[in-house]
């Protein structure tokens, strides 16, 4: 699955890296690497904009926020710092400050002259219109799957900056194959529509077949063509975490713009994060980490194991915590989870919910069949929630219950025909 344009492998050899698979990174080893990279930089005089990830991403964030505001701040004409939400729930002071590693109310006096936004994707006015990707263009992107015109908005803080600055992990997605770099534009900080367009686009081809792909996937290929138009210069610094305990250290960090960044991060990535298993299995308990405040998010803990489920398995998704689906896209309890093909062949009934709503059901279903004239459908794996979500809303969001109390974790991990994942989310679990 590649689209004709520069290939991963090579762009990652523009890149430069501290770290690698092995071993991981100390603290003062990150902020060398940083400050060395930033020093040699045409920044000067320039304002920075900083994409850094939300709350549901993990990384030693006050650490490399940390780092690039040393190294920029009396260098650069104004240094602010986007919240790339997506269409996630806007991140509180209280939280900004735990993310960001400030006490709440006194950012200036850790980091002075610095400004925190997050992005407000509910404004249509905070947008800039960056022009539109025409039909023929995304047909020829996503090898024939959509052709509609896509306008391309951004928020408006990205194109008032001289420069954009990603910084962020890289990890394995089910939209794109593998996360960060451009991706911190196209959704992190977008407009509506190309949010929908991207995530449709890779519930097409599914979860299952471009999870963890290396290569320049459909999506990958279309945020970096929406990319292409933002008038700022792009850098990036493209980080790999560590996993299990070492969940806030880091592996490696690239440096480059960011496409190149994010190639040479994502070659550590697809070794670090993706764990293969010998022979399918058919229960999976998915320990959903507190970070994931609601199912939206927390679906991750699906995502990540679905190849490696046999067929008629079950996933139970175990997070006490979280006691709804979405708060910010209620849509979602309307039309439940469903496979691909259950929209597919029903599209003029659903055409109209935001395609990403519609991504979103399939990724959390995972393969399976839909007859149009009997009205059959049928799902490979079983998808339950054992959350503080009551019984009669996940039934009707077609999922199964489990009531939370009734799971004994360490009964379960001492049950060979239970696997149970803990931190569920991030790593992704395949098929040797």
């Amino acid at each position: 699955m590649t689209i004709t344009e520069e290939s991963p492998s090579v762009a990652a050899r523009r890149a430069t890296r501290v770290g690698g698979t092995e071993g991981v990174l100390g603290s003062d080893e990150v902020r060398a690497f940083i400050r060395e990279q930033l020093d040699a930089a045409d920044l000067d005089g320039r304002s920075v904009c900083v994409l850094v990830p939300d709350g549901t991403r993990t990384c030693p964030l006050p650490l490399l926020v940390g780092a690039v505001h040393e190294a920029l701040h009396g260098r650069a004409s104004r240094l602010t710092v986007l919240v790339a939400l997506g269409t996630h729930a806007a991140m509180s002071e209280q939280h900004l400050a735990r993310h960001l590693g400030y006490e709440a109310g006194r950012l200036e006096e850790t980091y002075p002259g610095m400004t925190v936004l997050n992005h407000e994707w509910w404004k249509p006015e905070m947008f800039a219109n960056l022009g539109t990707i025409p039909a023929s263009r995304l047909e020829e992107l996503s090898e024939g799957r959509l052709s509609v015109d896509v306008p391309v908005l951004l928020n408006k803080a990205v194109v008032e900056h001289d420069v954009a600055l990603v910084v962020g992990p890289v990890l394995p997605h089910e939209v794109v194959g593998i996360s960060g770099g451009n991706k911190y534009f196209f959704p992190g900080v977008a407009g509506q529509r190309i949010i929908d367009v991207s995530h449709w686009l890779g519930a097409l081809i599914t979860s299952a077949e471009i999870i963890g792909t290396t290569g320049i996937t459909p999506v990958r290929a279309l945020i970096n063509e929406g990319a292409s138009l933002i008038p700022a210069e792009k850098l990036a610094f493209c980080v790999v975490g560590g996993t299990g305990t070492e969940a806030e250290s880091l592996h490696s960090v690239s440096f480059g713009d960011t496409i190149a960044s994010w190639a040479n991060a994502a070659e550590v990535c697809a070794e670090t994060h993706v764990t293969y298993l010998d022979k399918p299995v058919r229960t999976v308990l998915s320990l959903i980490p507190r970070m994931y405040e609601d199912i939206w998010t927390g679906a991750k803990g699906f995502y990540k194991l679905e190849p490696v489920v046999a067929d008629g398995g079950e996933v139970i998704l175990y997070a006490p915590h979280i006691t709804q689906i979405s708060a910010m896209h209620p849509e979602i309890n309307e039309i439940g989870y469903h496979c691909r093909d259950y929209f597919v062949k029903q599209w003029d009934r659903f055409k109209h919910v935001h395609w990403g709503t519609l991504a979103h059901s399939t990724h959390l279903r995972g393969a399976g069949g839909y007859d149009a004239e009997t009205g059959e459908e049928r799902l490979r794996v079983q998808v339950t929630l054992a959350t503080g979500i009551p019984e009669e809303v996940c039934r009707a969001a077609n999922l199964g219950y489990r009531d939370p109390a009734s799971i004994d974790v360490a009964a379960a991990e001492a049950d060979p025909d239970v696997f149970v994942v803990p931190r569920a989310g991030e790593v992704l679990f395949r098929l040797r």
